[in-house]
């Protein structure tokens, strides 16, 4: 009996001292899975339609696929605002930058890498008045337009002036917000107004006139962005989001209706407009060689303006 018993001991321990191995394993693995930080700040831009980043809040996919990690978000809308949060420090992930503003920011030192793209919808933005007749680059010397310096609608009213062999010096431009070049061209104010998105639907439906958009003139590049810092130390926080960013496709494929209501709420649309300038938008994350092609012809239109002083290449705006 008493040998059973020293046996049965024996056995006890074993199995306690297994149990104890398989809780510590455990806990190395839980350790292991951890990513290397707590919190992601990233900018959160609505306009004009990017569908991808109000789909992502509003179904929480970036936290989904980053156990444990908290997903801050940044309402920074101008492209020099972001890149200088990026610099500073106060935000880690730009989703949805502009590629004039990436490539300005990379011309004037920032730590600065495209992770993928975001969108293009060059046909989303164009130039809009109350006068029927401007129908040509030449119809609009001397008259006065309005909108956002150092956007695609500043490139956009470049390269159609360029078509008749004319500069932005050959009209009165006035360096204005999207709101405010609507209300200027509402009040008579100036005779074109440059706008984009939900701007550009409402002009046409309370109807002004389309004098050109963007197709065939401007690649309208959206693109999404960190510090090649932030990449190289939390790899495996970039690895999350590309996840998170497929699963953010997949849904918008795959919930066509969900997904135009949580964009129609979002920024307060009818059915119409959004299925209007939602077919105008190609929300492809891959850098393709055409991609590459139009953040060139940006920054070429960059250094025309003198935007930037700096040549750069642009094959190193993007992680190798």
């Amino acid at each position: 009996m008493k040998k059973l018993a020293k046996i049965g001991l024996v056995l006890m321990s074993l199995l306690l001292l297994a149990g104890c191995g398989k809780s510590d394993n455990k806990k190395e693995e839980d350790k292991g899975d951890k990513l290397s930080l707590n919190e992601l700040n990233i900018t959160y831009v609505t306009s004009p339609l990017n569908v991808p980043s109000i789909v992502e809040k509003e179904m929480g996919i970036f936290e989904k696929a980053m156990p444990g990690v908290k997903v801050n978000y940044k309402e920074i809308t101008s492209g020099a605002d972001q890149t200088q949060a990026l610099a500073s420090g106060d935000v880690d992930v730009l989703y949805a930058l502009g590629g004039s503003s990436a490539i300005l920011a990379k011309a004037n030192g920032v730590d600065l890498k495209v992770l993928n793209m975001y969108s293009r919808a060059p046909e989303a933005f164009g130039l809009y008045s109350k006068d029927a007749s401007l129908t040509s680059p030449e119809s609009l010397r001397g008259k006065k337009i309005a909108g956002p310096t150092g956007t695609n609608l500043h490139e956009l009213l470049v390269a159609y002036l360029k078509q008749a062999n004319m500069s932005i010096d050959d009209v009165e431009y006035l360096n204005m917000s999207i709101p405010d070049a609507a209300a200027a061209l509402e009040s008579g104010a100036i005779d074109v107004a440059m706008l984009g998105g939900p701007a550009g639907y409402k002009a046409v439906k309370s109807g002004k006139h389309e004098v050109t958009n963007g197709k065939g003139l401007i690649d309208a590049i959206i693109c999404v962005a960190t510090s090649e810092k932030f990449y190289n130390e939390h790899k495996d926080v970039i690895d999350k989001l590309m996840e998170g960013q497929k699963e953010i496709a997949d849904y918008m494929a795959n919930n066509e209706k969900e997904t135009r209501d949580l964009v129609m709420k979002a920024l307060s649309l009818d059915e119409e407009a959004y299925d209007t300038m939602y077919k105008m938008y190609d929300f492809s994350t891959e850098i393709t060689d055409k991609d590459k092609e139009g953040f060139e012809r940006t920054k070429n239109f960059m250094l025309d303006t003198k935007m930037i002083d700096k040549d750069i290449d642009i094959n190193s705006l993007f992680i190798k």
